[in-house]
């Protein structure tokens, strides 16, 4: 499943001054439609799917495409593999909307972008297709949503949460400050251990899930037209003050990603750890092995679990010519079976509730955990403007963490929050 995390992380300023150029080119529309020669499913045709195809889940990925064309064969599906780099994907793909492509038909998305494509027109809206969305996790189907019309399915996600070892951790910590106790407990305890938690704190996206994961512990929201709340500095202090007043996180945080976070977790070097599920996929310390807990992150006073969202979304180019054919491709790979035989062979958390099966659970038990997970899993802003909105955050998460002083957080709201206000609200391309 790591194969496929650098089609997950994606907002650079690269990325972000790519998404600048095309909302100056593509028409500012909310809706689309697919084209007027629009060829029934039953015909004979091929479609076009772009997608990263990393690794194993690209094979796993032709895999489920050999067994639709069977089902289906009048239908022909191409592959097309963007690229790996977030980036190029990105760019790719607007590459083709920009232009008025009718191709790719159907394309794999982050669970950020769906906004973006359908305000600017670039995707088709699904609810002509009757989507059954009540049967996937509200959190990703509201990521896919854009001012009340669903424009892209879940394919599959994953939730971020804390993971933590059942042998120094005895019972899972239910509040932040029994994470921050155990911590300190666990540290003096086993010597073997470099830090007390571990977290992405590097200026990148992850800073954003990590942050997120936190958040509603603390009753917190990330609401871009109001970002400067109680809870969300209270969340903030929490992570600044593992660093530089509980010191139970290193300052080698602030220049982690979600890798290096998994390293030390597996490796055996810290009790507690903020990441997304394939950490229990990879290959782990003799003394980590068999003693994983994961968990949402636990709430505080006023607060809920926490977790945040990440994954894959499935959508339908707007000028496509066989929407109903990619539709019925889109329903296969999202389908029950087709989920649960991803998650077993790659690992791929499915989105269908329906999917977490007692097979999927014999394969890999801790899907369990990640079950509970997305019940919390909370979707970073539903906005347009999100790239741009994430370069304000990553710049305002890396000035807090590499600041020791106590009232970085607040301050640094306080500072940020008109600037995030307005970029939120923004007419793209202007």
């Amino acid at each position: 499943m790591s194969g496929n995390r650098p089609l997950r992380w994606r907002t650079t300023a690269v990325a972000v001054a790519a998404i600048a150029l095309a909302t100056g080119t593509a028409a500012c529309s909310s809706g689309g439609s697919s084209s007027s020669s629009s060829v029934a499913a039953s015909a004979k045709q091929t479609i076009v799917f772009a997608e990263s195809g990393l690794g194993t889940e690209g094979a796993q990925t032709q895999k489920a495409i050999n067994a639709f064309e069977a089902a289906n064969p009048n239908i022909k599906v191409t592959v097309q593999v963007l690229s790996s780099d977030s980036t190029t994907y990105l760019a790719s793909l607007e590459h083709y909307f920009i232009s008025g492509s009718s191709t790719p038909d159907v394309f794999e998305s982050d669970v950020t972008y769906p906004a973006k494509f359908a305000q600017a027109g670039w995707v088709l809206p699904l609810t002509q297709f009757h989507p059954a969305s009540s049967q996937y996790f509200a959190h990703e189907v509201a990521a896919g949503t854009y001012n009340g019309t669903l424009y892209a399915m879940p394919w599959f996600d994953n939730p971020e949460g804390l993971f933590y070892r059942t042998d120094l951790i005895k019972t899972p910590p239910t509040s932040p400050a029994q994470v921050v106790s155990d911590a300190e407990a666990a540290m003096k305890a086993d010597k073997s251990l470099k830090e007390g938690i571990a977290f992405e704190a590097d200026k990148y996206e992850g800073a954003i899930t990590a942050f997120l994961t936190v958040d509603s512990a603390f009753g917190g929201t990330l609401d871009p037209s109001n970002v400067n709340t109680p809870g969300n500095v209270a969340a903030l202090n929490w992570l600044h003050a593992a660093i530089y007043t509980n010191k139970i996180a290193p300052q080698a945080v602030t220049g982690w990603q979600e890798g290096q976070v998994e390293e030390q977790f597996a490796s055996g070097y810290t009790p507690f750890a903020i990441d997304y599920p394939f950490v229990e996929a990879q290959p782990l310390a003799a003394a980590v092995k068999g003693h994983v807990g994961y968990i949402p992150f636990p709430a505080g006073a006023g607060g809920t679990p926490g977790s945040a969202l990440g994954g894959e979304m499935l959508a339908i180019n707007a000028k496509t010519a066989h929407a109903a054919a990619a539709w019925k491709f889109i329903q296969y790979l999202t389908s029950p079976s087709v989920e649960t035989a991803r998650a077993i062979a790659v690992g791929d958390p499915p989105s269908l509730p329906s999917a977490y099966t007692s097979a999927l659970y014999s394969a890999a038990p801790y899907f369990k955990n990640v079950l509970t997970l997305n019940q919390y899993s909370a979707p970073r802003p539903v906005t347009p403007n999100y790239l741009t909105v994430s370069s304000d955050l990553q710049t305002l998460f890396s000035s807090v963490f590499a600041n020791a002083s106590p009232g970085a957080a607040a301050a640094a709201f306080a500072a940020g929050a008109s600037t995030i206000k307005s970029d939120a609200a923004a007419t793209p391309g202007s």
